[in-house]
């Protein structure tokens, strides 16, 4: 019986999955900034933004994949703009990218104006998160079809991403990272 269920999870595991757009994963997280999370001159603490945008993250990524996930890394994060006590602070997260699996989310952060609600930019961020089972095993997640013009230059950019960190971690020889390459030639 064991032999005959581990067979049937192996077949299971290289069916073709149904590939999904990243805006099936678009994540809107919004909420105010209160003063526990502000520094001594008002400001929001970074660290809080950076939790907000790992559960905004964290949401997408599952809904992505329907699969637990976790947070891999924390790519890059811009903080651009301070974010005042009282502020109405919007978290959009999105997959611009599926691996095997993992998923890079990219965040665009946004604060909204109190008086005439324009919402400008204040941040963005880059996490990888991967699907794993319920013993923490690592899962295949669906791919991603980009629609947009943006979606398709984040989807371009994250493969080229994942090569220089890869470079970096020595688990990939330069001269493999093609995508890098063409950058230089």
């Amino acid at each position: 019986m064991r032999i005959l269920l581990y067979s049937w999870i192996s077949l299971f595991e290289k069916l073709p999955m149904t590939a999904k757009t990243p805006s099936e994963s678009l994540t809107i997280v919004t909420d105010l900034v209160l003063p526990s999370e502000t520094n001594p001159i008002g400001n929001m603490f970074g660290g809080e933004l950076l939790a907000r945008m790992d559960r905004a993250a964290s949401i997408a990524a599952r809904r992505h994949c329907g699969q637990i996930v976790v947070t891999a890394s924390v790519n890059h994060v811009a903080f651009s703009k301070m974010i005042p006590l009282g502020s109405v602070v919007t978290v959009e997260a999105k997959v611009s990218r599926a691996f095997n699996s993992s998923m890079e989310i990219y965040m665009d952060v946004f604060i909204e104006d109190r008086e005439n609600r324009e919402r400008t930019v204040s941040n963005e961020a880059i996490y990888t998160f991967v699907a794993v089972d319920e013993a923490g095993k690592p899962v295949r997640v669906p791919e991603i079809i980009p629609e947009t013009d943006l979606e398709k230059s984040r989807f371009d950019a994250a493969l080229r991403r994942k090569q220089l960190s890869l470079v970096l971690a020595g688990k990939m020889k330069p001269n493999d990272a093609t995508e890098l390459r063409a950058l230089f030639q």
